[in-house]
């Protein structure tokens, strides 16, 4: 018999959690509090950017790995004015499902349905899924919302994924060459460069590739075709150094690429289902 995937419950510095490993040895950490990734090795090597200094009261967001934005990207939303920036997925606690185990697959979903919790910012009744997949070299987190109320539901957001990389100023991400960009820092419109560095500050949205993105030949990240944007972001060492819950040079060691709806919201009828899912592949693993 050919060993299994397994899925544990553990915790995070206190916070429940949930770990997916496979025989393989690839390993993924998540925890219920935002239904939060936390980490992600494969091929030996961490994959996630997940700050030393994060909030861990169970209240706050966590910073790093992959934060889900709902039900707004930032603080574009359709009631911006009244829900916490990013939206309040970050910060409430999920549940999560049985996990599903192959030998070579791992399967785990968590769910979000709307409560007193969630309608003290959001006076809208849904359900939110995550449902994480992972195969050796490879996983894929996937947004799943359904509008369970009798109107409709507006609402954009984000995966926030937070990538390790060794050395941001020396990091290269090719795939959006041609692509719309708005630099949110100058509030300038022009067309994505080929290949993108980060000798500075960074923070980017591009109209989403038709094809997968690599950075620096070792990561392709692709997202489906439902995320209109991808935002490119790296805070460089300035704001850095005003971000209670980074290290002053946790810039250098990451860069958020990121699945996402900036502009304009999604608007489900009543009943209606949306997906959108981002895609992490270790290439030459």
């Amino acid at each position: 018999m050919r060993a299994q995937a397994t899925c544990r419950d553990t915790a995070y510095a206190g916070l429940p959690a949930c770990e997916l490993t496979l025989p393989q040895g690839d390993r993924l950490q998540v925890a219920l509090h935002g239904a939060h990734v936390l980490s992600w090795v494969s091929g030996g090597q961490e994959r996630l950017y997940l700050s030393p200094q994060s909030s861990v009261d169970g209240q706050a967001a966590i910073r790093g790995g992959v934060p889900v934005c709902f039900p707004q990207f930032n603080q574009r939303g359709p009631l911006a004015e009244r829900l916490p920036k990013h939206g309040f997925a970050r910060n409430v606690a999920w549940q999560a499902d049985a996990a599903e185990l192959t030998d070579d697959h791992a399967r785990l979903t968590l769910r979000l349905k709307d409560k007193d919790q969630t309608r003290q910012w959001w006076p809208q009744s849904f359900e939110a899924l995550l449902q994480i997949d992972m195969r050796p070299g490879a996983v894929q987190l996937t947004l799943n919302i359904h509008n369970t109320d009798a109107q409709p539901l507006a609402f954009s957001g984000a995966l926030h994924t937070y990538l390790a990389v060794p050395d941001v100023t020396q990091a290269s991400l090719q795939g959006l060459g041609g692509q719309a960009e708005w630099d949110s820092l100058t509030d300038t419109h022009a067309q994505a460069a080929d290949m993108l560095r980060f000798a500075a500050e960074f923070d980017r949205v591009y109209e989403a590739a038709t094809n997968p993105l690599t950075l620096n030949q070792t990561l392709q990240i692709s997202q489906s075709p439902s995320w209109a944007h991808t935002v490119v972001w790296n805070p460089a060492q300035d704001l850095c150094k005003r971000l209670a819950d980074m290290p002053d040079d946790g810039w250098r060691h990451m860069l958020c690429v990121e699945a996402a709806q900036v502009y304009t919201p999604i608007t489900l009828p009543a009943g209606g289902r949306w997906a959108g899912w981002q895609r992490l592949q270790v290439l030459n693993p």
